[in-house]
């Protein structure tokens, strides 16, 4: 009979209930089906209570009454004033009834409606039954038929012109004053049980918040951590589950940080050990192609000289992917710049490479004419970066002869740098997949697909966006957002 309860508790714990109300529920349950318990026991005992009060009076009138009858020599002198029987049925909420027989059906005295007793052998004499019946339809009576408790009681008697013989004397009262009485009772009883319940229910919930608080301070903890913040959690004065979930916690948390610091180190040796055989290789092939006069040879070391160029090109942009990635400690050592005057100085730096790869490389005139700072927070080693990639692959990708305008100004909240040339610029369809690893947006140049990528990995670190659009001349225009350093900009 408890599978439908066991299905209802299945049922909360796949439910997706927070635990504070899994626990909640499983504690309010059983005492919700205790309470209903006891109200029906708490009726069922009012009820016998009720019942033994009415039967101790039923039997008293039974007896009082049969007091009343009297055998004479020719016949029963029954001495019950009006005035008594007035008094009986003076309350037509709580009525009494009465009838004087002598079985079988030989009707005395009394209303003729009651109930008869059940059907007994050899009844015991001078000892009340007792037993529920509803009166008999009355057709002089526009009262409907009410159901009433019984006391009857048997007696024996005999006169001087008649054998012994039975006399039957009932007494009924209507069962509304029990039920009243029984309801009474139960909600007597009910309503401070009810208040107990409620105030046993908000003290379970508050124990439950506060057993499972050391479990919110620990959610609280994680929540609040930074990606690259791998320190070990400290809960005290925890319980032993909730420390044993600490501990395996840690125990990740100290395997990730060695991982960490192991790709920390490969990045390290591997900048020593790829950077300075790629540099003494473009070295050597420089050094080589300056004394070569056979047109094959020189060839061929131009092709090497290019193929080493790129490679060193390649693993610069993979150490500064790796450095952009969140578990590197260089996302995390930020500080309030001017982004106009990184901008500025870039520019100024990177246009002898325009230069010479026939590209007019210029500043806004705005950015020239407008003094206010731009300020940002953020690594300016990364920042830096990133704003080098752009305007490289706008010098790189444009084509001789083009132009390429640097950008920066702020924009509500947010300070805004952009990056337009007047190249053949990206189709639209392909801007979204230029910024994953290793994809180009053309065929032309000698890239490896990595600069966009990186671009957009430092900028989403320090909580900015990215973007294509066209440019003014049909170009490509590349618009990256920051969020302004609000202590700076006040």
């Amino acid at each position: 009979m408890f599978s439908p309860l066991k299905r209802l508790l299945r049922g909360f714990n796949a439910g997706g209930l927070s635990l504070q109300r899994q626990l909640l529920l499983w504690l309010l349950l059983p005492q919700l089906v205790l309470w209903i318990a006891g109200g029906f026991a708490t009726y069922r005992l009012a009820a016998g209570y009720a019942n033994r009060a009415i039967d101790d009076s039923l039997s008293q009138a039974t007896r009082a009454l049969a007091r009343q009858i009297k055998p004479m020599e020719n016949g029963l002198l029954i001495d019950f004033p009006r005035a008594a029987q007035d008094v009986l049925e003076a309350d037509p909420d709580d009525r009494i009834y009465y009838m004087v027989s002598t079985p079988p059906g030989q009707f005395i005295l009394g209303s003729r409606t009651l109930p008869q007793p059940p059907a007994l052998q050899e009844p015991r004499l001078n000892v009340p039954y007792f037993y529920d019946g509803r009166m008999a339809d009355d057709a002089s009576s526009p009262r409907p038929a009410q159901p009433v408790r019984v006391a009857a009681l048997y007696l024996s008697y005999a006169t001087e012109d008649s054998p012994r013989q039975l006399m039957l004397v009932q007494v009924a009262r209507s069962s509304a004053n029990r039920e009243e009485l029984a309801r009474s009772i139960l909600v007597d009883t009910l309503l401070p049980l009810s208040a107990l319940i409620v105030l046993m229910t908000m003290i379970v919930w508050a124990g439950i918040r506060a057993g499972l608080a050391p479990l919110a301070r620990l959610r609280g903890e994680v929540e609040s951590r930074a990606p690259t913040d791998l320190a070990p959690l400290h809960i005290e004065q925890a319980p032993r589950e909730l420390q044993s979930l600490a501990r395996a916690l840690n125990e990740l948390l100290g395997a990730a940080r060695r991982n960490v610091a192991a790709q920390k180190r490969f990045i390290g040796d591997a900048a020593h050990q790829l950077r300075t055989p790629l540099a003494g290789l473009k070295s050597q092939t420089e050094l080589a192609l300056q004394g070569c006069t056979d047109a094959e040879l020189r060839s061929r070391l131009e092709r090497v000289h290019q193929s080493a160029t790129r490679s060193a090109h390649l693993v610069n942009q993979l150490l500064t992917l790796a450095r952009a990635e969140p578990e590197s400690a260089l996302v995390q050592d930020r500080s309030a710049f001017d982004l106009r005057q990184l901008a500025r100085e870039l520019t100024a730096e990177l246009v002898p490479r325009a230069l010479r790869a026939g590209v007019d490389l210029g500043l806004d005139p705005a950015l020239e004419e407008d003094g206010d700072a731009v300020p940002v927070r953020a690594n300016a080693l990364l920042l830096r970066e990133a704003l080098s990639n752009l305007i490289d692959n706008a010098i790189r990708y444009a084509g001789r002869g083009s132009e390429v305008t640097v950008r920066v100004r702020r924009e509500g909240g947010q300070a805004v740098a952009e990056v337009e040339d007047n190249g053949p610029g990206i189709p639209a369809a392909e801007r979204e997949r230029v910024f994953e690893r290793f994809v180009r947006g053309t065929t032309t140049g000698d890239g490896c697909g990595l600069g966009l990528a990186i671009v957009k990995e430092i900028i989403e670190r320090h909580a900015g966006q990215v973007e294509l659009a066209d440019g003014a001349a049909g170009g490509l225009r590349v618009v990256v957002r920051l969020p302004l350093d609000a202590g700076a900009a006040a």
